[in-house]
């Protein structure tokens, strides 16, 4: 984790240098940027591992959502934390389908965002290793655990770490319904269920790019979620 980068955009001074500092002390290289236009032309130069972003940057309301969108077209796998004041579904919900990891309240601790950032780079390191046969494997559905890879009729889903394990819990039972509580616990987050409820909607819009008909997951109303093989 030592040399890793982190690329903190807040426009707050104090709390964008307390989260700086905080993180430095843990070993991590931290970049500070106070508005959109400094991330990005830093960003043109270089990616950091991690970015960590605030939605509303100086005047721009919405210069962290428009931040996100342009990483996200730089790079599908940069890891992209929100850690914002604005805790509405409708923004929460947003961040998430915009290709954010995760979406962070300033209200949560230090520790509750460092476990996160840590989950995340730890993930990173996964997909990096070799090729490793410890594979499920589901119809033209094809998971490999070791890797934290997804393959649909051949072809990569690129997935979140929560996204994955959503989906390796759904497939590895198919036809069992699992409930959001249960997804949560398999995937290793404490969200509420709007938030379930966008990651699965991102999971199918994934699958769905690769193959316009795929429905192999079904919501079961009042219940959860299932993964069923058939088309």
């Amino acid at each position: 984790m030592m040399s890793k980068r982190i690329a903190i955009v807040e426009d707050d001074e104090a709390i964008r240098e307390n989260y700086a500092d905080a993180l430095r002390k843990q070993g991590f290289v931290v970049q500070t940027y106070k508005n959109k236009q400094t991330a990005i032309d830093a960003f043109e130069l270089s990616l950091p591992h991690l970015a960590i972003l605030d939605i509303g940057l100086e005047d721009e309301y919405d210069g962290g959502f428009d931040l996100c969108r342009y990483l996200r077209d730089k790079s599908e796998t940069l890891p992209i934390i929100f850690l914002t004041a604005r805790d509405s579904d409708a923004d929460l919900i947003s961040g998430l389908r915009l290709g954010a990891n995760d979406y962070v309240s300033k209200t949560m601790s230090f520790a509750n965002l460092s476990a996160r950032i840590h989950a995340i780079l730890n993930y990173l390191k996964f997909i990096d290793k070799p090729i490793i046969e410890n594979k499920v494997d589901r119809g033209e559905l094809c998971i490999n655990k070791d890797r934290l890879s997804i393959h649909w009729q051949d072809k990569l889903i690129n997935t979140t770490i929560t996204e994955f394990w959503m989906v390796y819990s759904l497939a590895l039972n198919p036809g069992h319904v699992k409930n959001k509580e249960q997804l949560m616990t398999d995937a290793n987050i404490v969200v509420d269920d709007n938030t379930v409820t966008a990651h699965i909607k991102r999971i199918r819009k994934k699958f769905a790019s690769q193959d316009s008909t795929f429905n192999c997951i079904d919501t079961v109303y009042g219940m959860g979620y299932r993964w069923h093989d058939g088309k």
